[in-house]
């Protein structure tokens, strides 16, 4: 019997389990014949289901234990013992060696690969046992890389670029065939750049070098810095892959291009502008995997997240996110709604431009060639039988009107707003154009967010803070001995900070808040009716986390006002 279950096949299982449907495996095994993928990484890639649940049906199926590297910590001994090269090669990765019992954890996408569990105990010797977890395809390559750290061979192919000699290693990193090391370097470093979890490349001319710069957790740390002379080839080289004219420099052009990075698809959007030393080039990096999170994994303290899902259960109105440019509003847009994404609701979003491609939604970009601006794209998405409609940004009066015509007309309305905070949005909407009367009541509720770095959990350092630190603390540090500040250590690159978290105030809307809105109450009078029903500002928000040590005063300070406190 499970020798039976163990041969039975992924779609035939996942039907069984009623997580497809036949149609949906006959869809994915048509895609297949084109793209030769594994079927499990096609339906991954088709968005009928997540890469973690092929995973943990299957390893219950085969009696397996599943892993989820995100809780693993790299284990040295594991790792000297399995050469780099036949880890690669064979798909798997050590994760742990038990040296009492002598026993070796293997994490592999492939339990039945036998030759290659043979290979291995030949090469460990007897009186090694080998446990296997069963790991998803796409996360065990990640780690791959990160657990053994990948080899960059940008030096060795500027080398080749400078000397005209060869560089294999660099070859092998990316392929077997020879291809020109232009092409080498660019890809090089777009892939350098994903693995180090940056959001943008930029390639800025000087005078006489070439300036590289990684915006990694919202600061730009430079990478490298070349010679003039390589700008030219790498500049084409990124406008073809982008789809570019290349003959054009002297004005402003965009592009996309999209890459398959450890089987997982990286779209990059791209961006040139003519400065005075030659065309200044930036990629928007758009990983689909890490920016669009659920709601439960941003973080949130419990009391945010309990407003926010109160917020969601309001069946019709507007939802709005504010806050500058890089603070994470289109995130939290999409994490709301694969919150309420299923196929008994219809989503319809309009953007400019689509960044994150998402099944079960139906995705619009405005164009102004054929005149869909964000007015237009509404009053049209309207006739398309909506429950919940994505209004990129509001940015003038028609907009505005038709987001509150389709709130007003029993729809959900998710939109941004550029304001500095959950206050702020009442009178930037007056001043757009809306009148108070329809703002009242049609505003489910107000998010303003930043976003924070983490310090680094391995070396961040505790101390006691200064009377100056104490004051902007507020009431809260009275009897706090310490708090947290960055350092740095190989693990966080020597940056003290490893990775962001958002930091939000939340502004829930109820008939008294509706009535001051509604007779134009001065923005005294609303903090003071938001104070009172427990609403806490970025500044508090941002404080919170400091006590709890997850960031430093230093870096909320650095994203939000805290000068108030000082007064």
């Amino acid at each position: 019997m499970a020798e039976q279950r163990k041969r039975l096949r992924l779609g035939e299982l996942l039907i069984q389990q009623r997580l497809l449907t036949s149609d949906q495996i006959g869809i994915a095994l048509a895609e297949q014949k084109q793209s030769n993928l594994p079927l499990g990484r096609q339906l991954v890639r088709l968005g009928f289901i997540t890469e973690a649940a092929i995973r943990d049906i299957m390893a219950r199926t085969v009696g397996q234990e599943a892993i989820d590297f995100a809780h693993v910590v790299a284990d040295p001994e594991a790792l000297k013992l399995v050469p780099q090269d036949f880890a690669r090669r064979h798909r798997l990765l050590p994760i742990a060696y038990n040296s009492e019992k002598r026993q070796l954890s293997i994490a592999t996408a492939e339990i039945f690969n036998v030759v290659a569990f043979d290979q291995l105990r030949a090469a460990l010797g007897p009186g090694i046992e080998i446990k296997t977890h069963l790991a998803g395809e796409a996360q065990l390559e990640d780690y791959i890389d990160q657990f053994y750290g990948y080899e960059l061979s940008v030096d060795g192919i500027l080398q080749e670029i400078e000397t005209g000699e060869i560089d294999y290693s660099s070859l092998q990193a990316g392929g077997a065939e020879y291809t020109q090391p232009m092409v080498r370097l660019v890809n090089a470093l777009l892939v350098d750049a994903v693995k180090r979890g940056s959001s943008d490349i930029h390639f800025e001319p000087e005078y006489a070098f070439l300036r590289i710069r990684y915006r990694i957790d919202g600061v730009l740390d430079t990478v490298r810095s070349l010679h003039k002379t390589y700008m030219p080839g790498m500049t084409v080289r990124i406008k073809v892959i982008s789809g570019m004219n290349i003959a054009e420099t002297r004005a402003p052009q965009d592009g996309r291009l999209s890459l398959t990075l450890n089987g997982r698809p990286i779209d990059f959007r791209v961006s040139t502008h003519p400065t005075i030393h030659g065309e200044n080039i930036v990629l928007r990096i758009l990983d689909r995997e890490k920016s669009i999170l659920s709601i439960d994994k941003l973080n949130l303290a419990k009391p945010t997240l309990a407003k926010l899902n109160l917020m969601l259960a309001r069946p019709e109105g507007i939802l709005i996110v504010t806050g500058p440019t890089g603070s994470g509003k289109t995130t939290t847009l999409y994490s709301l709604l694969a919150q309420v994404n299923d196929e008994t609701v219809n989503i319809m979003t309009l953007e400019d431009p689509v960044e994150y491609p998402l099944t079960l939604m139906r995705q619009t970009s405005v164009n102004d060639t054929v005149h869909m601006d964000f007015a237009n794209g509404i009053r049209s998405m309207m006739r398309q039988d909506p429950d919940i409609i994505l209004v990129g940004e509001i940015r003038d009066r028609d907009t505005a009107e038709m987001a509150f015509r389709a709130a007003m007309t029993g729809h959900q309305v998710f939109t941004t707003l550029h304001t500095n905070s959950a206050l702020g949005a009442f009178p930037r909407l007056l001043d757009i154009g809306i009148q108070p009367d329809i703002m009242a009541g049609n505003i489910i509720g107000v998010i303003a967010q930043r976003l924070v770095r983490v310090l680094c959990p391995y070396c961040r350092e505790a101390y006691a803070p200064t009377p100056e630190e104490r004051r902007i603390l507020g009431a809260a540090a009275e009897n706090t001995s310490h708090i947290y500040r960055a350092a740095g250590c190989d693990k966080c690159n020597n940056k003290g900070y490893k990775g962001r978290s958002a930091v939000m105030e939340l502004l829930v809307m109820d008939s008294d808040m509706d009535e001051l809105v509604a007779r134009r109450a001065t923005a005294r009078e609303l903090r003071a009716a938001a104070l009172a029903r427990n609403f806490q500002s970025l500044a508090e928000e941002g404080i919170a986390r400091v006590l709890d040590g997850i960031t430093s005063l230093a870096e909320v300070s650095r994203a939000i006002d805290m000068t108030g406190r000082l007064v």
